[in-house]
Protein backbone atom coordinates (compact mmCIF):
# COMPACT_ATOMS: atom_id res chain seq x y z
CA UNK A 1 0.00 0.00 0.00
CA UNK A 2 1.32 3.34 -1.00
CA UNK A 3 0.05 6.59 0.16
CA UNK A 4 0.82 9.50 -1.89
CA UNK A 5 -1.02 13.29 -2.11
CA UNK A 6 -1.32 13.67 -5.42
CA UNK A 7 -1.96 17.56 -6.76
CA UNK A 8 -4.92 17.77 -9.18
CA UNK A 9 -7.07 20.47 -10.36
CA UNK A 10 -4.78 23.06 -8.01
CA UNK A 11 -5.89 20.94 -4.49
CA UNK A 12 -3.90 18.24 -2.83
CA UNK A 13 -5.34 15.20 -2.53
CA UNK A 14 -4.57 12.14 -0.22
CA UNK A 15 -4.31 8.89 -1.94
CA UNK A 16 -4.16 4.95 -1.12
CA UNK A 17 -2.42 3.45 -3.92
CA UNK A 18 -2.25 -0.83 -4.21
CA UNK A 19 -1.77 -2.96 -6.92
CA UNK A 20 0.36 -3.44 -9.72
CA UNK A 21 0.99 -0.32 -11.67
CA UNK A 22 0.49 -1.90 -14.85
CA UNK A 23 -2.99 -3.29 -14.07
CA UNK A 24 -5.78 -1.31 -15.30
CA UNK A 25 -6.74 1.48 -13.38
CA UNK A 26 -9.67 1.65 -10.62
CA UNK A 27 -10.29 4.98 -9.07
CA UNK A 28 -13.05 4.58 -6.11
CA UNK A 29 -14.60 7.59 -5.00
CA UNK A 30 -16.51 7.60 -1.46
CA UNK A 31 -19.88 8.72 -0.22
CA UNK A 32 -20.39 11.25 2.15
CA UNK A 33 -19.76 11.37 5.51
CA UNK A 34 -16.90 8.34 4.76
CA UNK A 35 -13.11 8.80 3.45
CA UNK A 36 -10.54 6.62 1.29
CA UNK A 37 -10.74 3.59 4.13
CA UNK A 38 -14.84 3.05 2.96
CA UNK A 39 -13.45 0.71 0.48
CA UNK A 40 -11.32 -1.32 2.54
CA UNK A 41 -13.05 -4.19 2.05
CA UNK A 42 -13.30 -4.02 -1.82
CA UNK A 43 -9.16 -3.24 -2.77
CA UNK A 44 -7.77 -6.44 -1.72
CA UNK A 45 -10.27 -9.10 -4.04
CA UNK A 46 -9.51 -5.89 -7.22
CA UNK A 47 -5.77 -5.94 -6.17
CA UNK A 48 -5.41 -9.63 -6.85
CA UNK A 49 -7.40 -9.56 -10.03
CA UNK A 50 -4.49 -7.35 -11.14
CA UNK A 51 -5.68 -3.84 -10.89
CA UNK A 52 -4.19 -1.07 -9.86
CA UNK A 53 -6.14 0.83 -7.66
CA UNK A 54 -6.53 3.99 -5.97
CA UNK A 55 -9.49 5.54 -3.24
CA UNK A 56 -8.61 9.24 -2.67
CA UNK A 57 -9.97 11.16 -0.20
CA UNK A 58 -12.13 13.64 -2.35
CA UNK A 59 -11.38 17.51 -2.28
CA UNK A 60 -12.80 18.31 1.25
CA UNK A 61 -12.80 15.34 3.33
CA UNK A 62 -10.23 13.31 6.14
CA UNK A 63 -6.32 14.34 4.84
CA UNK A 64 -7.36 15.81 1.51
CA UNK A 65 -6.94 20.06 1.19
CA UNK A 66 -9.89 21.72 2.14
CA UNK A 67 -10.53 24.84 -0.16
CA UNK A 68 -12.63 27.61 1.20
CA UNK A 69 -15.95 28.80 -0.62
CA UNK A 70 -18.93 26.87 -1.74
CA UNK A 71 -17.73 27.00 -5.32
CA UNK A 72 -14.53 25.20 -5.11
CA UNK A 73 -17.33 22.21 -4.00
CA UNK A 74 -18.90 22.50 -7.72
CA UNK A 75 -19.42 19.64 -9.15
CA UNK A 76 -16.93 20.94 -11.94
CA UNK A 77 -14.47 21.17 -9.52
CA UNK A 78 -14.89 17.83 -7.84
CA UNK A 79 -15.08 15.97 -12.07
CA UNK A 80 -11.42 18.28 -12.65
CA UNK A 81 -10.40 16.64 -10.19
CA UNK A 82 -10.93 13.24 -10.79
CA UNK A 83 -9.68 13.60 -14.10
CA UNK A 84 -6.24 14.97 -12.90
CA UNK A 85 -5.88 12.03 -10.88
CA UNK A 86 -6.46 9.76 -13.96
CA UNK A 87 -3.49 11.96 -15.71
CA UNK A 88 -1.30 11.91 -12.49
CA UNK A 89 -1.50 7.69 -13.03
CA UNK A 90 0.09 7.90 -16.11
CA UNK A 91 -3.18 5.32 -17.78
CA UNK A 92 -5.12 7.03 -20.40
CA UNK A 93 -8.62 5.74 -18.41
CA UNK A 94 -9.73 4.45 -15.68
CA UNK A 95 -12.89 2.20 -14.13
CA UNK A 96 -14.18 4.82 -12.27
CA UNK A 97 -16.67 3.43 -8.92
CA UNK A 98 -18.12 5.61 -6.85
CA UNK A 99 -20.95 5.77 -3.96
CA UNK A 100 -23.10 7.59 -2.69
CA UNK A 101 -21.84 11.32 -2.97
CA UNK A 102 -19.19 9.70 -4.67
CA UNK A 103 -21.45 8.08 -7.66
CA UNK A 104 -22.60 11.57 -8.37
CA UNK A 105 -19.30 13.09 -8.64
CA UNK A 106 -18.51 9.84 -10.86
CA UNK A 107 -21.50 10.62 -13.40
CA UNK A 108 -20.36 14.29 -13.84
CA UNK A 109 -16.45 12.82 -14.51
CA UNK A 110 -18.55 10.69 -16.84
CA UNK A 111 -20.40 13.44 -18.79
CA UNK A 112 -17.66 16.22 -18.98
CA UNK A 113 -14.56 13.84 -19.42
CA UNK A 114 -15.92 10.46 -21.12
CA UNK A 115 -12.85 9.99 -23.35
CA UNK A 116 -11.12 9.40 -19.53
CA UNK A 117 -13.20 6.00 -18.80
CA UNK A 118 -13.02 2.68 -19.45
CA UNK A 119 -16.48 1.77 -17.34
CA UNK A 120 -18.64 3.24 -14.99
CA UNK A 121 -19.92 1.77 -12.22
CA UNK A 122 -22.35 3.69 -9.87
CA UNK A 123 -23.47 2.76 -6.44
CA UNK A 124 -26.19 4.28 -4.69
CA UNK A 125 -27.29 6.86 -7.07
CA UNK A 126 -29.60 7.24 -10.13
CA UNK A 127 -28.73 9.17 -13.40
CA UNK A 128 -28.80 12.54 -13.09
CA UNK A 129 -31.69 12.94 -15.18
CA UNK A 130 -33.58 10.17 -13.60
CA UNK A 131 -33.01 11.94 -9.79
CA UNK A 132 -33.93 15.48 -10.67
CA UNK A 133 -37.28 14.31 -12.45
CA UNK A 134 -38.15 12.16 -9.48
CA UNK A 135 -37.22 15.36 -7.40
CA UNK A 136 -39.26 17.11 -9.39
CA UNK A 137 -42.52 15.03 -9.76
CA UNK A 138 -42.32 13.01 -6.51
CA UNK A 139 -43.30 14.31 -3.23
CA UNK A 140 -42.00 11.00 -1.66
CA UNK A 141 -38.36 11.22 -3.34
CA UNK A 142 -38.29 14.76 -2.08
CA UNK A 143 -38.86 13.71 1.84
CA UNK A 144 -35.91 10.48 0.78
CA UNK A 145 -34.01 13.10 -0.33
CA UNK A 146 -34.68 15.95 2.65
CA UNK A 147 -30.65 15.68 3.91
CA UNK A 148 -29.33 17.09 0.51
CA UNK A 149 -31.97 20.03 0.86
CA UNK A 150 -30.69 20.52 4.59
CA UNK A 151 -26.97 20.24 3.69
CA UNK A 152 -27.38 23.52 1.48
CA UNK A 153 -28.55 25.26 4.40
CA UNK A 154 -25.84 28.21 5.06
CA UNK A 155 -24.44 27.26 9.15
CA UNK A 156 -27.18 25.21 10.02
CA UNK A 157 -25.54 21.86 9.30
CA UNK A 158 -21.63 22.87 10.88
CA UNK A 159 -24.25 23.38 13.87
CA UNK A 160 -25.95 20.15 14.10
CA UNK A 161 -23.02 18.10 13.69
CA UNK A 162 -21.09 19.80 16.90
CA UNK A 163 -24.36 19.24 18.02
CA UNK A 164 -24.29 15.65 17.59
CA UNK A 165 -20.48 15.26 18.20
CA UNK A 166 -19.37 14.45 14.94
Amino acid sequence: MITKFIESNGVQLFTVQRGPKDGPLVIMLHGFPEFWYGWHHQVDALTEAGFNVWTPDMRGYNLSEKPKGTEAYALDELAKDVAGLIDASGHQKAILIGHDWGAAVAWWVANKFPEKLEKLIILNVPHPRVMVKALNEDWAQRRRSWYMFYFQIPTLPEIGMRFNNW
